[in-house]
């Protein structure tokens, strides 16, 4: 332990819910922290004497019972509030941040985009999951000729803890970014960050913990070593893995998740691309907003982010006009320095160590044939926290370097990552040489194609999707409004196959699907609907005196239904309303031309006027406590209905979904227009909004 280090605190770890430490005198070689700017020595970082199995035991029991006594809704409001409660500190978490080398641009793609995850997916849980704890995936499948065995598939939470393994590079954005889909599916969390950055992560989850939002048990912080962490693990549980790609193949050989069925899913090294289409020239949009984004993806975190563009192929008489137009744009923007300094536009590195990582990584680069084409490996001048310039003294700064290529084929080229501000300018010979050289990085998380042709973008993009989570097309239409080639939204997918390790981190509901277990259920339509909330055709409907939509949502319950008269449709009525509406298609005119369709027995009525007769045979015309119908969904058309014929409709409650913050909820009604002879005429579903309480005062 250095001089400096002897009085600085030790960081924490959240367990059980409380906060424990080690005893100094017990803690044998703590790891130290130090600023990426100063090298001034922070923290320490130890976990021994840290009880894992109690702290997998405590998820596993109390953050299991407490998430299960929430609905999805209710958990994705609590992620809103949460939201609004770090919204409303994030300039303390700048302060921090600050010391990890990151500038105030950085910090807000790590603080505010971690906590912009959170409100997104609050927004989707409550838009696109039911108010209950189930989730039914697809449609019923038929397993009897008389409807009274069906099957379906449905989502339940997984009976364990996910266990967050995170880089260095995001320490607020990563954890976040996990724990919300986790969350909603209401699966408990236990973080380990990185060392490195760590105590930015700390201190987050400080700011969790005092504003008592999160049910108890749901989040856990592992400050230090959790060497053995896999050892307490089982089927139930999930690990999410970020880092290289050499740790993450260490974890997924632990016999837990070989033999015992520990889920896992990582995020490993990417050498993402950036490919420049022919058409691309300077001095279009597509060149500069090309030049752009790479100077973007290797300056923003220092280069430190696992979607930078890590080689730009480009067409290979272009390639010193993109080192270049790079190197003025850097000359020009970027200024190099402590985040605390006036005017500078890019930070350090983490910590020295990846300093020297990334500098071990460019000689490997430079020994399998590149060449530097601007930067240097060199100490640069930096500006200093109190605005002077001078060496970087203690600090892990890199200036930007680009590097350049003879032989396309260098195997360093295509394998080497060097984690930090650094890319390669390759030359293509044509858009199938393109394909093969970003294909050549054993799979990526991001790409960008950038072009103004759309066969060019759609050639490129065949040829490159299956090597790649995500392609983002970049052209002058949407270069001012694009998130950028590094930035990975909540609602899509992040992730990719091969040597990005093949997970989906994010991608909206998917992601909270990958907490949960996807189970067949078979058995009659009465237990389907009391196991999932939503009746099933074939299922006990309650035909009463009150009309449904006479009842709030007190009161109402799944199956309650009404059953109206016939109405006979007459050809007077099919003409009338072709031509107040203007639909004379000839099935509804034009007897001859009808009966010659193999669809239809003659003139038949209008699929719409059917609808509409629908609605008025079922509707309660007085006011009550049906609001609004806001919309029809599943709409199938299945037997025609000619002029003599007669329709009736069966309406009844499907599914009830309470909104939590508002007076009233979303109903949806299944209808089925029946014929005289109870032939189906056409299915789909009615959306209302119900007061949740009607006050007939």
């Amino acid at each position: 332990m250095t001089a400096t280090a002897v009085d600085v605190q030790i960081v924490p770890s959240f367990v059980q819910d409380a906060w424990w430490t080690p005893e100094r005198s017990q803690v044998s070689a703590p790891a130290e922290v130090r600023d990426a700017s100063t090298g001034e020595t922070l923290a320490l970082v130890s976990s021994e004497g840290l009880d894992l199995a109690a702290a997998v035991e405590h998820a596993r029991t109390v953050g299991q019972r407490e998430l299960g006594a929430l609905t999805f809704h209710q958990r994705a409001l609590k992620l809103k509030e949460l939201a609004q409660y770090l919204n409303a500190r994030k300039a303390e978490l700048y302060e921090v941040s600050a010391r990890t080398g990151a500038t105030k641009g950085d910090s807000m793609v790590d603080i505010d985009g971690g906590i912009g995850v959170l409100f997104t997916f609050s927004s989707k849980g409550r838009r696109e999951l039911p108010n209950s704890t189930v989730i039914i995936d697809g449609a019923i499948e038929q397993l009897s000729k008389d409807g009274s065995f069906i099957g379906e598939h449905i989502y339940t939470r997984i009976p364990g803890v996910t266990v967050q393994i995170n880089a260095f590079n995001f320490p607020v954005w990563g954890m976040l970014e996990k724990l919300a889909p986790a969350f909603i599916a209401g699966v408990p969390t236990i973080v380990k960050p990185a060392t490195p950055t760590g105590y930015l992560a700390a201190e987050v989850v400080k700011m969790i913990t005092e504003s008592g939002i999160l049910p108890a048990g749901s989040l856990q912080l592992i400050s230090g070593s959790a060497r053995d962490l896999l050892d307490h693990l089982d089927y139930r549980d999930m690990v999410s893995f970020t880092g290289s790609a050499s740790t993450a193949n260490r974890l997924k050989s632990h016999v837990n998740v070989v033999e015992g069925g520990v889920r896992f899913t990582c995020e490993t090294d990417s050498l993402n691309a950036a490919i420049l289409g022919p058409d691309a020239v300077p001095g279009t949009p597509e060149f500069d907003a090309f030049v752009k984004s790479l100077v973007t993806e290797i300056t923003v975190k220092a280069g430190q982010k696992c979607t930078a563009i890590r080689r730009a192929i480009v067409p290979a008489d272009r390639v010193n006009d993109v080192v270049s137009a790079a190197a003025a744009r850097i000359e020009e923007r970027i200024v190099l320095g402590d985040p605390r300094g006036e005017g500078v536009t890019m930070g350090a590195l983490a910590s020295v160590e990846q300093l020297d990582g990334v500098r071990e990584s460019v000689n490997r680069l430079l020994g399998g044939g590149a060449r530097i084409a601007y930067g240097s490996l060199e100490a640069p001048d930096v500006v200093r926290a109190d605005g002077t310039r001078g060496p970087a003294d203690d600090g892990a700064f890199l200036a930007p370097v680009l590097l350049t290529w003879e032989n396309r084929e260098a195997e360093e080229l295509h394998s080497v990552e060097a984690f930090g501000p650094v890319a390669s300018v390759v030359g293509y010979t044509d858009l199938a040489d393109a394909v093969r050289l970003a294909a050549m990085g054993s799979g990526s998380l991001a790409a960008t194609v950038c072009t103004n042709d759309p066969d060019t973008a759609r050639e490129l993009l065949a040829g490159i999707a299956a090597h790649h989570g995500r392609v983002l097309l970049l052209n002058r239409e949407d270069a001012r409004t694009s998130t950028g080639h590094g930035s990975p939204v909540p609602h899509l997918v992040h992730g990719g196959p091969g040597r990005a390790g093949g997970g989906e981190e994010l991608g909206g509901i998917r992601s909270v699907l990958h907490h949960m277990q996807r189970t067949a259920v078979q058995g009659s339509p009465n237990m389907l609907t009391a196991i999932t909330g939503v009746w099933h055709t074939g299922a006990d409907r309650r035909f009463d005196d009150v009309h449904p939509f006479r009842k709030d949502l007190a009161t109402l319950k799944i199956g309650d239904a009404v059953r109206s008269d016939l109405r006979e449709v007459t050809l007077e009525d099919i003409t009338a309303f072709a031509h107040s509406t203007g639909d004379t298609f000839y099935a509804h005119t034009n007897q001859e031309a009808a009966e010659a369709n193999p669809f239809f027995p003659g003139i038949v009525a209008h699929g719409y006027l059917l609808l509409s007769w629908g609605a008025g045979l079922f509707v309660e015309p007085a006011p009550g406590p049906v609001l609004a119908n806001y919309g029809l969904e599943n709409l199938r058309f299945i037997t025609p209905v000619a002029a003599g014929d007669s329709i009736r409709v069966t309406l009844t409650a499907k599914k009830i979904t309470p909104r939590e913050t508002d007076e009233y909820g979303e109903v949806a009604w299944d209808a089925v227009l029946t014929n005289q002879n109870d032939e189906i005429v056409a299915t789909y579903d009615v959306l209302t909004l119900v007061e949740k309480q009607r006050s007939e005062g």
